[in-house]
């Protein structure tokens, strides 16, 4: 089997190189410094539109609606990039839901979204946390569709009731996809306009200082072609936000090991550098391990999602896999180089500090380990391998 990357794949990820050569994460205030106010009141414009200049903002859409038509795995080496400079943008979630709605959504919403889309004249997010960040996003929002019929036949609005928490950018985007759930235990997706009657918003403050939204709806009512009823729509879009969010986490991971091998080449003790030192250099060895771990496990689950090649378990064994490294190893990774680099690893002046509030923020929309491990257990029992 070839595993290497296509030409049009590694081309994505050398034009995000390009865009991001010039972002500096210590740029930006320390959430540490802000008192509780966010780190800066808007998400990054003038990378936003780099981005949709080198036409990474469309990397998923198909050609007829301006996209480049690839994949997954181009995604996830594009969000690896922009891990690694801790990219204020919501490429992962605009991605994300544009791929829902191109995949899943009608003629008039794909019409009304996906080439203003790629071209970053509209941005999308996605309230993916529930109603605490611990419970199913899909529990979190109830939806009822009104008995009258619509246009076309379509049906009548959809009506949504409930709360979503710390929904990422939600006061910069143009429309924010809700996942829902029917009074016959399906799952919808909502695709919300900012300011739609029945919506409000409440200002959250995220790990990282960036601001996030509770999303409130009380009767909120959704015309029926904004809400995408196909069968697998909400699961594949959470598969694609899971496995990118682990690509975030490998590029920031990359660039803290990175840090952390230049600190320890430089800084001397008793007349030598301290990355001669045993216990130093074992320390580091096995970040390096965790980083490997984390890669391979991300390529397997993104290329089962861009691929949909049969296997032993469906793709969500190889995504419960993928955060499993992700998380533990994204933590072991920030904890690691603060630990290494002594007292200049809580330096609010120093970028390690931004990137461990990172980490730390990556790790908890990931989840914990246990619970992969567990949702990976029951995959195995339902499937025995060689069964």
């Amino acid at each position: 089997m070839d595993f290497t990357f296509t030409e049009e794949q590694q081309a994505a990820a050398e034009a995000a190189r390009g865009v991001f050569a010039g972002v500096a994460p210590d740029g930006v205030p320390s959430p540490a410094l802000t008192q509780g106010r966010p780190v800066a009141d808007d998400l990054d414009r003038a990378l936003w539109a780099r981005l949709a200049s080198a036409d990474l903002l469309s990397l998923l859409l198909d050609e007829e609606s301006g996209g480049a038509g690839l994949d997954a795995v181009a995604l996830c080496l594009v969000l690896r990039e922009a891990g690694k400079v801790l990219a204020r943008v919501p490429l992962l979630e605009s991605s994300a839901a544009a791929a829902a709605v191109q995949a899943y959504g009608g003629p008039e919403l794909r019409s009304a979204l996906l080439e203003r889309a790629g071209r970053g004249e509209v941005v999308l997010t996605v309230a993916a946390s529930g109603r605490t960040g611990h419970d199913a996003a899909e529990l979190a929002v109830t939806a009822r569709q009104d008995a009258d019929g619509g246009a076309g036949g379509e049906g009548g609005d959809w009506v949504l009731d409930g709360v979503q928490t710390a929904v990422p950018w939600a006061y910069e985007a143009d429309f924010v996809v809700v996942p829902a759930r029917t009074g016959d235990d399906r799952s919808v997706l909502a695709v919300i306009a900012r300011g739609q009657e029945g919506t409000a918003l409440a200002p959250q403050i995220s790990t990282t200082g960036e601001r996030l939204g509770e999303l409130r709806l009380e009767s909120a009512r959704i015309p029926a072609p904004y809400v995408i009823t196909a069968d697998g729509a909400w699961e594949s879009l959470r598969a694609l936000l899971a496995t990118g969010t682990c690509a975030l986490a490998l590029g920031l991971g990359d660039r803290v090991l990175a840090m952390t091998s230049d600190y320890a080449s430089k800084r001397e003790q008793f007349g030598h550098p301290i990355a001669s030192f045993q216990a130093v250099a074992v320390q580091t060895a096995d970040r390096y391990i965790d980083l490997r771990a984390m890669e391979v496990t991300l390529w397997q689950a993104a290329w089962r999602i861009a691929s949909g090649a049969p296997g032993a378990l469906p793709a969500s064994g190889d995504v419960a896999v993928a955060k499993i490294w992700a998380s533990d190893g994204v933590r072991r990774i920030a904890q690691t180089a603060q630990h290494l680099h002594g007292g200049f690893g809580a330096d609010v002046d120093y970028p390690l500090h931004r990137y461990h509030a990172w980490a730390k923020h990556l790790e908890l929309s990931l989840g914990p380990a246990a619970a992969h491990e567990e949702t990976l257990g029951d995959l195995l029992a339902a499937h025995p391998l060689g069964a």
